[in-house]
């Protein structure tokens, strides 16, 4: 028997993991209890995915396990000993605002989650692959300080900027910014996976993603833009955009695209690596050009508004260059673009919105 254990696993990324990985032969023991619906309430519940992959996936097993829980984490580890052949830790708090409402929470559930785990594998199964889903919040608002140039639909890098081409790397200082209590929580999980493969020998990576998307996703108003953009839209709910004209950009990853560099890291996993992995120049959007896309699918005009106060520490442009992971595992490209993530958002929406469930 090879296990690998997914934390997060009826989310998005933990979701497609799961599908990912039993697709690859192996039996998954998903941990997931649902803290989305507690962080963004009912419309944010990941139980139609959980349900869909308990249906769905024979060698899917699910634990309704809290990452906080060292006890309940323990009893797993335990059963499954050396079986374990990788862990995924994609359970998170994801969003900036909602962390500072309950700074305690947040840090227990990205911190304190991950040092649980990475315990108990170092332990139990310290020759498995770890692999965290980090985040380009702990840069801080350290892009912010990048020479921007205001476009017509978008902000972007002045051309004669090293990053201007590909985006920016892990080159770029985590210090002296404000980061928000979620990127902290974030980037203290980030340095003790690091930490663990570094001082232990662990084989861990941390993924910095940029945004993170697919029709899997549970959008909600603080968290997941595109999908829930896109169920706006859909429904007829008015949209808020905040601050930077509507032109911050973003880049973003379709799950599959993710989930298939971290299949390429577990099968020839190193020790304390660190990479940024988004959408990169291949896809990416800003806000106004989200819009024009989702008002294209739906062929009507979107109800939205502005305000022009921003969210604390968040960025004004970023995309992610991931040419570190690429010169490592030449063999891994990313398959989805910006227009074929919004398609496949906005058919699941529509499904869903007509009460037919998932779509595939």
């Amino acid at each position: 028997m090879s296990v690998v254990l997914v934390t997060g696993s009826a989310g998005l990324i933990g979701s497609e993991t799961v599908r990912f990985f039993c697709d690859k032969g192996f039996d998954v023991v998903g941990l997931d209890n649902d803290m989305r619906r507690y962080f963004f309430g009912d419309e944010a519940s990941t139980d139609w995915n959980r349900e869909q992959l308990e249906r769905s996936c024979a060698r899917y097993t699910h634990a309704a396990v809290d990452v906080r829980d060292l006890d309940g984490l323990t009893e797993i580890f335990q059963r499954y000993g050396k079986a374990v052949s990788a862990i995924i830790h994609t359970a998170a708090q994801p969003s900036h605002d909602w962390a500072a409402r309950e700074p305690f929470t947040d840090f227990g559930v990205n911190a304190t989650g991950t040092l649980n785990l990475l315990d108990l594998t170092r332990r139990i199964c310290p020759d498995a692959p770890f692999v965290f889903t980090s985040t380009n919040k702990v840069y801080g608002d350290t892009p912010n300080r990048l020479p921007l140039v205001e476009r017509e639909t978008r902000w972007e890098v002045d051309p004669s900027h090293p990053f201007a081409a590909h985006g920016i790397d892990e080159s770029m200082s985590i210090d002296q910014s404000t980061h928000s209590l979620f990127g902290v929580s974030k980037l203290a999980a980030d340095a003790l996976v690091q930490e663990y493969g570094r001082y232990f020998g662990l084989k861990t990576a941390c993924f910095r993603g940029g945004c993170l998307t697919g029709p899997s996703h549970s959008g909600a108003q603080l968290h997941g833009f595109l999908a829930y953009l896109v169920k706006c839209a859909v429904t007829g709910t008015p949209y808020t955009v905040l601050g930077y004209q509507g032109k911050q950009v973003r880049d973003n990853i379709h799950a599959h695209d993710l989930v298939e560099a971290f299949w390429r890291f577990v099968q020839a996993p190193r020790c304390g690596e660190v990479y940024n992995m988004g959408g990169g120049r291949h896809s990416n959007c800003s806000m106004r050009e989200a819009i024009a896309m989702v008002e294209a699918l739906t062929g009507r005009p979107m109800t939205w508004s502005y305000r022009e106060e921003n969210r604390i520490g968040d960025h004004v442009w970023y995309i992610s260059d991931t040419r570190r992971f690429q010169t490592q595992y030449p063999g891994w490209m990313q398959k989805y673009t910006i227009e074929t993530i919004l398609s496949e958002i906005h058919a699941e929406a529509m499904a869903r919105h007509a009460g037919q469930g998932r779509t595939s």
